[in-house]
């Protein structure tokens, strides 16, 4: 996933795929914690994509502020 497919959503998309993406962090730490977890870079990416989804939604909050 990156920035630019991000953009073309709308903030409601955006707000549901960060609702997913936590979803999503909270089971990989659950298997960390278990000892389940195969691939811990997952995590990392995980944690990328919820930092982008949450930039692009305060780009598209300041440009409706903006305007």
């Amino acid at each position: 996933m990156n920035a630019n497919e991000l953009r073309d959503k709308t903030p409601d998309q955006l707000r549901e795929e960060l609702a997913n993406l936590k979803k999503e962090a909270f089971n990989l730490r659950f298997q960390q914690a278990t000892g389940a977890l195969e691939s811990t870079a997952r995590m990392r990416g995980v944690k990328r994509d919820v930092a982008r989804v949450n930039t692009v939604l305060n780009e598209k909050a300041a440009a409706a502020a903006a305007e």
